[in-house]
Order: C-alpha cells, then structure tokens, then sequence
C-alpha cells in the first residue's frame, strides 16, 4: 500500500517551462484525490514560498537562479539544482516516511535515484521524452551525449519506467536497452474543464481572420523536431488553391528564428502572424477561433497538442508519427493524418479539410467523445498501480543490467 509518495520534478506551478509542470500538478492531485499522501519537490524563484499546499499537495520549492539558455552551461546547472534538491530532499527524509520515490525525465535523475538508495524505497521514472529522439539520433558529441547518458543511467536504474505511448515503450526499450516489461504505458491526461478561453472570441478572431477566411493554428516549441518548417513549406501551395488562409503560430524556442526567415522567404508574411510564447488561457482561446490546428511533428512521444485542440472543438491534421498515431488512431475518426516530413500531402490534407464542413463537423463530435479516454483519475489509478507493484527495498533484489539483457524479451532480442 503506497500511502506517502515524493515527487520531484524541476518545474511545478506557477514555475511552468512546458507542459511537463501541468502534467505533475494534475498527477499530483489526483493521487491526493486517491488516497495518496502527495509531496512535490520542485525548483522555486525568489519570490515562491518555499513551502505551501496545493490542491492537497504539499509543494516544496528551492530557490535556483534563471536558467541558462546555452546548453553546456544549462547542464552545469542541472547538476547544482540536483544537488540543493537533494539536501532539500533530505530534510524531508527526516520529517516524513515515503513508500515511493517518483522522478520525471533526466533534469531530477539523480536526485530522484539517490533519495531512492538513501530511503531503501522504489524509485520510478516517467520519461516524457528522450535527447535520442529529439536529435534523431545525434547524440554522440557534447551535450547531448551526457543529457543521453543520463537517460540511459536512469532507465536502467529505475525499479519501474513509465512512458506516455507505446511508441515510446519500444523507443525507450531499443535505445537504453532495457526489456520493455519494466516499461509500463500510462497515456497523458487531458481536462477539458481547464481548457476555457478568457477573451472575447469574436473580436480575438477579427486579429488574424476575416469572418470568411480561415485560420491554421500551429502551437508548441518552436524547436526542429516539432516539423513546423514542413508546415510553412505547405502553406504557399494551399494559399494558391483556397482564398483568405491565413495562419497563427504560437510558441517560442531556438528554431523560432529560423522559421520566421523561412516564412519571409516563401512570401508568408502577408498571410499570418508569429506570435511567440503565450499562456495556457490565451492558448485555449486560440483553439476555439481557429478552423484547424496542425501537428507536423517529426519527433513526438504523445501529442497533447492534438488532444488539447481536439478537446476545444478545433479539427486536427497530426503527422503520422510516434505517439500522434495513439493520440489520433487512423480511420479519419476524430482526425487526419499525413505523411510525416511530407509538405506536399500535408497541404493536400489542409485543403481538404478547409472546403469540406461536413467533414470538419464529424471530426469534430467525434473527438469530443474519444478525448474522454484520456481522463486525469485514470493515469493516476494506473500510477498507483505501478508504485503498488514494487515491493520496498527491491532494489537490492533486482537483476543486474547484465542478467536482464540475458533475459530480454523474444521480440526485442528479434527487433535489435
């Protein structure tokens, strides 16, 4: 029975980089919902309380400075952050008693495994992506090569591994060769309730679109395996064949520049708008405005992106890729998908749904009953499943790394 759980992770609200902080927060409060006592050790800033509770989870903050953007400095960040959470983590250690130690993707690895050993409790891990995904292989050079390592470190030394798709239960499995039965596949959530727009629709609208013309959402960092290079490579071609398409992009990252010059040089400019970083509720009042949203991601383990838009009415066109393909299963049911990295069926797929309203519609009401599946008290029943299954102090009974490569699976041995 897991009746006290610490999570760590290093951004918790109002501390929010992506979407891995919503996801702890509301993972968190469900398992209080559940019965789990819940503590969250977090990264704060100077004016965060260092400690309070939230929605029945108690929150505790150590104050880091601002991260650095450069990468090789940002690693030697992470590691002074891992350890003024671990003395943080310590303190706690000495005032609560935790069954389990739960810590989310590479930036908390070692704080999460060390509070783990120091406790003789299980130490689980969620990886929500991976540095081999998102370079596409390329992590032989520093920093991806330490970011990698660390990954690999902590897939092998966690007790239980927790993945948002199936896809990223074989990725995960190949590229840190692990047996994919420690891998367990607990979908993200989505609450349709939080998604409420906060500005006035109609008048929003009039800023990017005419009433007669149509707006193409696209969302999310503005990094290179996120393939919104192969969306703006689409757009010219639909802009020639459908009158009045305009297109919003929304987000911020290192490939931001890259895309505006790319844009410019396609004659885009005069058809849509760059906006940068923006908040979840102006976010949630752009899926409502807009006629279709477009995830072309080369790289995505899951796609709350599509669930998101899908769940606020907007018809998505989702790459056929990685964890999209759970998120938007094909039939043409709640979604359309296109070739991934293909500009050319993408704009075949973005015309198609422009002029064709009984199929928006369809899409529509039909994926407002699919994103129900992906319901908050479900993964954190499924999580408590997980901690439920490993037994204290495991660790010192658990095969080596050795043993569990001679014992993998049939079908990994056949996939590697």
């Amino acid at each position: 029975m897991t009746s006290r759980a610490l999570i760590i992770c290093w951004e918790y609200p109002p501390v929010i980089e992506g979407g891995l902080a919503r996801h702890v927060r509301k993972l968190a409060e469900e398992l209080v919902r559940q019965g789990v006592e819940v503590d969250v050790l977090t990264r704060g800033k100077e004016r965060s309380p260092d400690r309070e509770c939230r929605g029945g989870v108690n929150v505790h903050r150590v104050c880091e400075p601002e991260w650095p953007r450069d990468l090789d400095r940002f690693v030697a960040w992470v590691e002074q952050m891992n350890e003024d959470m671990l003395a943080a983590g310590m303190q706690l250690a000495a005032e609560h008693s935790y069954d389990i130690v739960h810590g989310h993707d590479w930036l908390v690895a070692h704080v999460s495994a060390k509070l783990a050993d120091a406790l003789s409790v299980p130490f689980v891990t969620t990886i929500h992506a991976t540095e081999h995904g998102r370079h596409q292989g390329w992590v032989d050079k520093p920093p991806q090569s330490h970011i990698h390592g660390v990954e690999r470190w902590m897939a092998g030394h966690a007790d239980a591994v927790i993945v948002c798709s199936h896809y990223m239960r074989g990725h995960v499995a190949d590229v840190f060769d692990i047996d994919e039965s420690r891998v367990a596949v607990i979908p993200n959530g989505i609450d349709p309730s939080e998604l409420r727009p906060v500005d006035d629709l109609d008048a929003l609208r009039l800023k990017f679109a005419e009433p007669e013309q149509r707006l193409v959402l696209l969302v999310g960092r503005l990094v290179y395996e996120k393939g919104f290079q192969h969306a703006l490579d689409a757009l010219p071609e639909v802009i020639g064949k459908v009158p009045g398409v305009r297109f919003v992009v929304a987000g911020s990252g290192t490939h931001e520049a890259e895309l505006k010059a790319q844009a410019e040089k396609l004659g885009l400019d005069a058809h849509g708008t760059f906006l940068g970083w923006i908040g979840d509720d102006a976010l949630h009042s752009l899926y409502r405005i807009a006629d279709l949203c477009v995830v072309p991601s080369i790289y995505e383990p899951f796609g709350l992106v599509a669930l998101e838009a899908m769940a606020s009415g907007c018809p998505c066109i989702v790459a056929d890729t990685g964890g999209l393909r759970e998120v938007v299963p094909a039939g043409e049911r709640v979604g359309l998908r296109f070739n991934g990295g293909d500009p050319q069926h993408l704009g075949v797929m973005i015309e198609r749904l422009l002029v064709d309203q009984a199929l928006r519609d369809r899409l529509v009401a039909e994926a407002s009953e699919h994103v129900l599946r992906f319901d908050w008290s479900d993964v954190a029943a499924r999580t408590l499943g997980v901690y439920r299954g490993l037994r204290p102090r495991e660790r010192e009974e658990r095969p080596t790394r050795q043993q569990r490569r001679l014992t993998r699976s049939p079908q990994r041995a056949r996939r590697r």
